[in-house]
Formats: C-alpha cells, sequence, structure tokens
C-alpha cells in the first residue's frame, strides 16, 4: 500500500490550521461573538431544519401540470418544465442558437476584457461599444442575411434582463464620461448643459423615465409614428443611467490631485491629452465600486419594463405561476427570481472586490 503523500498532509494540516486561527479570530474572539455566532448557527439551522422538506426532499422535480406534484411541497417542475420560456422568452425555440451566440461573443469580449493575463484589451473594449450593440441587434432581430425575423414583442426571460443591464451599462458609459467632463468643463453652455441634465435625471426615477418615453416621446415625432417598445425602454434606460454614472465619475475626477493636471500642462499636455493619458485612466480605477453599484442596482431595475409590455425574468415567471395548468406556484416562481438575481449580484460584486485588490496590488508595486 503506498504510503500517504507527506506534502499534501502539512498543506492540508495547515489549511485547517488556518482556518481554525480565522474562526477565533473572527467568530469567537470575545464573548459576545461566541453569543452572537452561536445564535446565527442555531436559527440557520432551525430555518434548514424547517426549509429542507419543502425545498428538496418531499419537492417534485419532474410533473407537467400542478396536479403532479405534492400540495405541501415545493414543484420544482413548474421550473423544469419553462426552463426555456424563462430564459429566452417567447423567442422561437429553432431560433434561440441566436441568443446563445449573442451572450457567447459578449462573455468572450468580457473575458479578455477582465482578465489581466490575456491580450486585446483595447480590441474588446472597441468591440463591446462599437460593434457588440449593433451586432447583437441584427442576430436577434434577424431579417438580413437569410435571417428570420424576430419582432422584440418575442424577446424576454432572462436574455431581455441581461440584455437591458448591459446595453444600459455600455451604452452609458461613454455618455457619461462626456457629461462628467461637460460638468467640469469652463465652458458655461457646456457646463450648465450638462448640469442640466444630470440633475433632471436624477431628480426623477426610471419608472418616470419609462412612463416620459413611452408617453412624451411620441408627440416630439409626426403623428402615427410607431416606437419599439424594447427602443423605448433601452433609451430610457440609457437616459437614466448615464446621469447617475456621470456623478459617479465626478467624483473620481475630483479625487485626482490638480497638481497632476498642472503639471501636465507645464510638459505642454493638451486638454485632450491629459484627461486621455492622465485623469481618466486614474479616475476609472477610482470609481470601480461606484460602477459596480450602479450595474447591481440597474440589473434589478430592468423589471420596471413590464410597464412596456416587455417581459423580463420577473414579470416572465409571474406570468407563468398564472397559468391555469401551474397556478399558485408563484413562491417557487420568486424564489427561482431571487437566486437568479442575487447570483448575477453577488457575482458582480465579488469580481469588483477581486479588481480593486489587484489595483492596490499594482499600485503597491
Amino acid at each position: 500500500m503506498a504510503s500517504p503523500n507527506p506534502a499534501a498532509n502539512r498543506a492540508s494540516r495547515y489549511h485547517a490550521r488556518s482556518l481554525v486561527t480565522w474562526a477565533r479570530a473572527n467568530l469567537f474572539a470575545r464573548p459576545i461573538d461566541v453569543m452572537l455566532t452561536t445564535g446565527i448557527a442555531l436559527a440557520a439551522i432551525v430555518l434548514i431544519w424547517a426549509v429542507l422538506p419543502w425545498a428538496i426532499l418531499d419537492a417534485t422535480w419532474q410533473g407537467s401540470t400542478r396536479a403532479d406534484c405534492r400540495p405541501d411541497a415545493a414543484c420544482w417542475a413548474f421550473i423544469i418544465n419553462r426552463s426555456g420560456q424563462f430564459i429566452y422568452g417567447f423567442y422561437p425555440a429553432a431560433e434561440r442558437w441566436r441568443v446563445d451566440l449573442v451572450f457567447l461573443a459578449f462573455a468572450m469580449a468580457l473575458l479578455v476584457l477582465l482578465n489581466r493575463r490575456l491580450p486585446g484589451k483595447q480590441a474588446a473594449a472597441v468591440f463591446l461599444i462599437l460593434v457588440f450593440p449593433i451586432l447583437s441587434y441584427m442576430l436577434l432581430h434577424g431579417g438580413i442575411g437569410g435571417l428570420a425575423r424576430v419582432t422584440t414583442e418575442k424577446w424576454g426571460g432572462l436574455s431581455l434582463t441581461i440584455l437591458l443591464g448591459v446595453a444600459g451599462i455600455v451604452v452609458s458609459f461613454p455618455i457619461a464620461i462626456v457629461l462628467a467632463l461637460g460638468r467640469q468643463s469652463e465652458m458655461p453652455v457646456l457646463r450648465w448643459a450638462s448640469v442640466g441634465y444630470i440633475e433632471i435625471c436624477r431628480g426623477l426615477p426610471l419608472i418616470a423615465v419609462l412612463f416620459m418615453a413611452r408617453i412624451l416621446l411620441p408627440y416630439a415625432f409626426p403623428s402615427g409614428t410607431e416606437f419599439d417598445p424594447l427602443a423605448l425602454a433601452v433609451v430610457g434606460i440609457i437616459l437614466f443611467e448615464s446621469a447617475y454614472l456621470a456623478e459617479v465619475f465626478r467624483g473620481g475626477l475630483q479625487a485626482i490631485p490638480k497638481g497632476q493636471v498642472e503639471a501636465a500642462s507645464a510638459i505642454g499636455f493638451g486638454y485632450w491629452r491629459t484627461a486621455i493619458y492622465i485623469t481618466l485612466p486614474q479616475m476609472l480605477r477610482m470609481v470601480v465600486p461606484g460602477v459596480v453599484n450602479n450595474a447591481i442596482a440597474l440589473l434589478k431595475n430592468t423589471t420596471l419594463v413590464v410597464i412596456l409590455g416587455l417581459f423580463e425574468v420577473l414579470n416572465i415567471v409571474a406570468a407563468g405561476a398564472a397559468d391555469p395548468d401551474w397556478l399558485g406556484l408563484h413562491a417557487e416562481g420568486y424564489i427561482f427570481v431571487g437566486l437568479v438575481f442575487w447570483s448575477l449580484c453577488f457575482g458582480m460584486s465579488r469580481y469588483s472586490q477581486r479588481l480593486e485588490r489587484d489595483m492596490r496590488s499594482a499600485e503597491r508595486s
């Protein structure tokens, strides 16, 4: 019989000692910490003991209608049976590969942009800002290149939620930078125009902006002009989000010492060279937490597009729970939606923390 690996045993013992040391320092350092840790652990055990039979042990995982499920336990067959609709909305099943292709392209560009070891970050950024919005619309809408046309009324589910969140952040990002620079400009017209736009949009809730896009925008165009509900939603979200991001960027610009700008001017740098090479790179590093916070808030606010007749993941799940075949399964649907939103928001939050640590390490080195 082979002897155990000594190096593996040492690593295991070191990990165990590190875990015990961390627990003593963070969970059991003082009597009050012991009481709080014990109380929270007991509450968690009681909660799991009460929920586990309903959620897992007695739950129904397969079925075609509500009649196949137990009345006293969760019916996850509802989620499994309608998973395609919850992800793709009413998008035709034969054309869903186009949705998959769009999000695969986005994931690959994002991977290149966020992974420090991979080259081509400038190309990935240009692709996301300039190419991806047009390419994704052409693929999803179709009508060209032999692709079947799929109107936006059939878009929905989780794919629509992510699409609205990505479009809101990606398109509003450069607009917000221009607004932030404009608010600090020495030109009165540009400065007050930026201030007016930012303050008006920040003073309105997103639902009011969406209502205005739906009701007031058509009055600015000839009578009979029809607007796509998805286009109205994207425009409203971009208008709203760009104002909030502009204030985040302005805070980052104000945190940069003025001496750096004066030094750049002394060596002959103009306004735009100073902004591109000195102020904007530092500002973007400083505002990572604020940008991620706005992205998380925007992702959750996408549920408001239901007022425009769009069914993102929350509203399509609620509509599915109202189906006579699955009537009364709102709890399972809302738990599923909560887990989806929590997973997306938690992932963004954890990555932003990692990015901050990496940037601090790079600055120290």
